[in-house]
């Protein structure tokens, strides 16, 4: 799936899109944002809203 355009997204379907590539591809949430160019503040606020957090530990938003 292209992610080019995934903080436009529905938060549900961003939350299981990034919390995938965390899990497949990327060690860290630095290294996603880097990796897809997103924006991490963009990022957090939108999981934030939903009442999710970046877990480092497990590396996913919780």
């Amino acid at each position: 799936m292209e992610i080019t355009n995934l903080l436009g997204m529905d938060g549900n379907i961003v939350l299981g899109i990034v919390n995938e590539r965390l899990r497949l591809e990327c060690s860290t949430v630095e290294e996603l944002v880097s990796r897809y160019e997103l924006d991490f503040d963009e990022l957090s606020e939108k999981m934030e809203a939903m009442g999710y957090h970046y877990d480092p530990i497990n590396n996913q938003f919780k």
